[in-house]
């Protein structure tokens, strides 16, 4: 990093606020925004993308897999960093997402025109990753883009200011998604929607990616970058720059673990797991639960903008902790109080008569089959796929070897029954008789089988929602100044663009997945939540540690 303050130079004529600053923050936004729509479209659509896309297996695996290929978008997306921040560095910031925009818009239009798998078998599935995989590698190179041009037109001081606009649109489309697939399924009924309409909101964004491409065609080329190619100060090797030599390399790496991971995990938690864990895990409606994240969403959006404003005063760094330690500290009882505001009756009966699975663990399996073609015939595997498959948070407890599962529920037990010897009819006849018995058996303990909607609290729901959006407007306001500040011109958009994606990619991206998975094996729907509290914690050490505050920085170099 660059020890240089900033001092005042001929530089700032280039950089004062002019009627140019709105159209430079408004385009690099409004593309982003209608990136981020598009991305996220599949992750809120998720249980519908299982049952067309995947239902060629038992449906917790669907789901995992629809998740996994949700997550795939982000695996991707370091190499597209690598990729089109090379390409930035060369070959301009404006010309680099232009590119990155069109494939994000084209290959999301073509989901929603994807044969299901009941049409063309495995080839959906496989279309459908390689979609996904066309997003990530483009969105891999979006976000360094839009943040170093819009860093590089800012004026000293305002760095967190300008470059805060930009934090809010991932918020923004996910807010776009959102309401757009909650007009869909209004105006159409639930109904048409699943068999469908979920395909309407992936076929607008044709018309979104037009709007967008007009209007960032509209921008010229970044200042920094135009004189520093005046000036031949560029680079031709912006990869081995960034990463082969040490005193950058330890920046990447820093800015990885001290920032972008924690801020990873804290973001998607407070905006995409706790989605997941409404619908999926409280069983509230799915419409409702859209409505009451749009809400939040509405309600701490204007945040980043604070806190962006907030970090050029007081600094970037301890702001961005202050958000992980706040979120590791305080994510358990936070997600405990939403299952009492969403579903009190799920809440009631979990406290008041618990459920606990008795086996020998060798006769457990983790409740995932990646090839579809396992039969969880096993007695604990019985009793765990059906609560899985319910929603009921369960506890443990290891039987002698070779003993039968039972589901213990309060006072009550029911015993499961081995299941590997029965022909397959009779198998199925007696398990559908023994689910019919334990639901039965958990209705009258209280658990019921979807959030009542007259019963969900919505005010407190909202309250905690968006609670934990400015957790995520803490973490994420300041952070695209920071990274911008952390290296120098000619190889920032390469450089700043690996470390956020894989702490946004990997980090965050794969937490839904393994957060539900943690889930799926240990029963305890708030098992999952120790991934994003033990992340932040960690970021919050390192970060404190060893990274450096960056607002002073002068990033014209």
């Amino acid at each position: 990093m660059s020890n240089t303050t900033y001092s005042p130079t001929a530089v700032d004529a280039e950089h004062t606020v002019d009627r140019n600053d709105r159209l430079v923050i408004g385009a690099s936004s409004v593309g982003a925004v209608f990136e981020w729509y598009d991305f996220y479209l599949y992750g809120s659509l998720a249980s519908y993308i299982t049952t067309h896309f995947f239902s060629g297996v038992n449906e917790t695996t669907g789901y995992i897999f629809a998740l996994l290929a949700f997550a795939a978008g982000f695996a991707v997306r370091p190499f597209g960093a690598l990729v089109f921040g090379r390409l930035g560095d060369l070959w301009g910031r404006k010309n680099t997402f232009l590119v990155t925009m069109l494939l994000m818009g084209l290959s999301t239009f073509a989901v929603g025109l994807l044969p299901s798998y009941a049409q063309i078998g495995v080839a959906a599935p496989a279309i459908l990753i390689l979609m996904r995989l066309v997003q990530g590698l483009a969105l891999g190179g979006e976000y360094g883009g839009a943040a170093t041009y819009v860093a590089e037109h800012a004026p000293h001081g305002k760095r967190g200011f300008y470059t805060s606009w930009i934090q809010t649109t991932a918020t923004l489309g996910l807010f776009l998604s959102l309401a757009v697939i909650l007009a869909t399924r209004l105006g159409m009924g639930e109904d048409t929607f699943k068999e469908w309409g979920w395909r309407i909101p992936f076929l607008v964004s044709i018309l979104l990616l037009m709007v967008s491409m007009w209007i960032r065609l509209k921008l010229q080329e970044s200042p920094a970058f135009q004189r520093m190619k005046e000036e031949g100060r560029g680079t031709t090797q912006p990869l081995k720059e960034s990463f082969a030599r040490w005193g950058n390399l330890k920046i990447v790496v820093l800015a990885l673990v001290g920032l972008t991971a924690g801020q990873a995990v804290v973001w998607y938690t407070g905006q995409f797991y706790a989605l997941f864990f409404l619908e999926k895990m409280l069983k509230v409606d799915g419409a409702l639960t859209n409505t009451l994240v749009a809400v939040a969403l509405l309600i701490g959006t204007p945040f980043f903008v604070l806190f962006g404003w907030l970090s050029d005063r007081i600094g970037r760094k301890r702001i961005i902790l202050a958000g992980c330690l706040l979120a590791a500290l305080t994510y358990f009882p936070l997600f405990k109080a939403l299952t009492w505001a969403a579903n009190p009756d799920l809440a009631r009966a979990a406290a008041s008569s618990p459920v606990t699975v008795i086996a020998d663990p060798a006769d457990c399996s983790v409740q995932f089959d990646p090839v579809g073609k396992t039969v969880f015939n096993r007695s604990c595997d019985i009793a765990k796929s059906y609560l899985a498959k319910a929603g009921v948070t369960y506890q443990n407890q290891a039987a002698p070897a070779g003993a039968g599962a039972q589901v213990k529920v309060g006072d009550q037990v029911i015993a499961s029954f081995p299941g590997q010897t029965l022909p397959k009819a009779e198998f199925n006849a007696r398990k559908t008789a023994w689910e019919k018995n334990m639901g039965a058996i958990l209705a009258a303990a209280g658990y019921p089988a979807k959030a009542d909607p007259a019963k969900v609290n919505k005010l407190g729901v909202v309250a905690i929602l968006t609670l934990l959006v400015i957790y995520v407007t803490m973490v994420y306001g300041p952070i695209a100044a920071m990274l911008v500040e952390l290296f120098p011109t000619r190889i920032r958009y390469t450089s700043m663009s690996l470390p956020y994606h894989i702490g946004n990619g990997w980090f965050g991206g794969f937490l839904p997945t393994t957060a539900f998975a943690m889930v799926a094996a240990t029963g305890d729907i708030y098992y999952g939540l120790w991934y994003p509290v033990v992340v932040a914690a960690i970021t919050f050490v390192i970060g404190a540690l060893f990274i450096r505050e960056t607002k002073d920085v002068d990033i014209h170099d």
